[in-house]
């Protein structure tokens, strides 16, 4: 999800103009690629961690990178109040253990703390040039924020605001395991997933395979699954051991229901989800959604799968039981991530492209005995 990172590289880009490579960058410009410059595109600095839930506050963040604001979404009330912060934000993390919010401003080179009751604005941090993905540990308070074109990742103290510079290689998407104090590093094209354990934030490197698009951790099992687009499947890395799982067509996304042990991949080019029984490896099921899913969320609650389908401005429903896709619900112009708050019929959509730069679907089911919105 890197416009610019590839805006810069024409000369890689012909270089590479096989198949794969050119289904990368539709996986990371879905609207930028296809579209003529119009008013209802973004600036296409996109990341699948622009919106999120956090289940202290009862809340759910959105970035409003155009016009350098988060929006807060109040679930109880459904009140949205605007907080500006710094410049294009791009990415945003809460931490349920403080109820703050840290939105990562690309073009500033700051990360804004956002309280998590009032809403203020606690202070608005330097952590260096491009600051990209986000991710808060609660069980340290420790926020991790990678930076585009950097090798290395900023580790900002939630308490003290104090920031270090970690060398860790080009980091792009970030996911925390707080009951392992662990933080899990991927890079997009590298091959190498760094891993930081501990408060001493030992570092060792993993391979997670070239073109690995997305990431979901099953915190009750501790293993992290990994989407690689060049070879069409899943990684699942459990410590130092791992193994590979099938997935479709230019696999993009991973979510997890950690519940049911149950694994959703979004295949972006095969416009379907792959379905995995994490304890056998095993396909059970491919369910067709909408074209180029690019986004997955889980409602562990209600035990269904949301997909964002980017180019068909929708979302799919997937019912985790049955294994069949239930609806599909209209979900604003280029739906790219998703945030769920769990056991509500509320959904909430970052859209990139159109008037509005979030969503909210209901996703109230047919009873049983009608006909579902297919």
């Amino acid at each position: 999800m890197i416009p610019l990172r590839i805006a810069v590289r024409p000369p890689l880009v012909a270089a590479l103009a096989s198949t794969c490579f050119a289904v990368a960058i539709a996986c990371l410009c879905p609207r930028a690629a296809a579209q003529s410059p119009s008013s209802d595109q973004s600036s296409g600095l996109i990341n699948p961690q622009a919106i999120a839930f956090n289940p202290a506050t009862k809340k759910v963040y959105v970035v409003d990178t155009a016009h350098a604001a988060v929006d807060v979404i109040d679930t109880v009330s459904q009140s949205v109040q605007h907080v500006a912060v710094g410049a294009a934000p791009v990415s945003i993390a809460v931490d349920p253990a403080s109820g703050r919010a840290y939105a990562a401003n690309a073009a500033d080179g700051t990360v804004t703390i956002i309280d998590g009751i009032s809403n203020a604005v606690l202070a608005t941090v330097p952590v260096g040039a491009r600051p990209y993905s986000i991710a808060a540990n609660p069980s340290t308070g420790m926020v991790y924020v990678s930076h585009t074109f950097s090798d290395k990742t900023t580790l900002l103290d939630g308490a003290t605001h104090a920031v270090t510079q970690l060398a860790t290689g080009s980091i792009d998407l970030i996911a925390i395991d707080p009951a392992a104090d662990t933080a899990y590093l991927l890079a997009y094209e590298g091959g190498n997933l760094t891993v930081l354990e501990g408060p001493q934030h030992a570092l060792r490197k993993e391979e997670a395979g070239k073109h690995a698009w997305g990431m979901a951790l099953n915190e009750a099992t501790h293993t992290l699954y990994v989407a690689r687009l060049g070879t069409g499947d899943v990684i699942a890395l459990h410590g130092t051991s791992s193994s590979i799982f099938p997935a479709g067509h230019t696999p993009c996304a991973v979510a997890v229901n950690p519940r049911t042990n149950t694994v959703y991949v979004a295949n972006y080019v095969g416009r379907n989800v792959t379905i995995l029984d994490a304890a056998t490896g095993r396909a059970t099921a491919t369910i067709p959604v909408g074209e180029h899913p690019q986004a997955l969320a889980v409602d562990v609650q209600r035990n269904l799968v949301y997909v964002a389908d980017t180019y068909s401005n929708t979302v799919t429903i997937i019912d985790g039981e049955s294994r069949k896709a239930v609806a599909t619900l209209p979900a604003g112009k280029a739906p790219y991530a998703l945030a769920v708050d769990p056991g509500s019929s509320l959904l909430y959509v970052a859209n990139e492209a159109g008037d509005k730069h979030f969503t909210i679907v209901d996703t109230t089911l047919p009873r049983k005995g009608t006909s579902p919105a297919l």
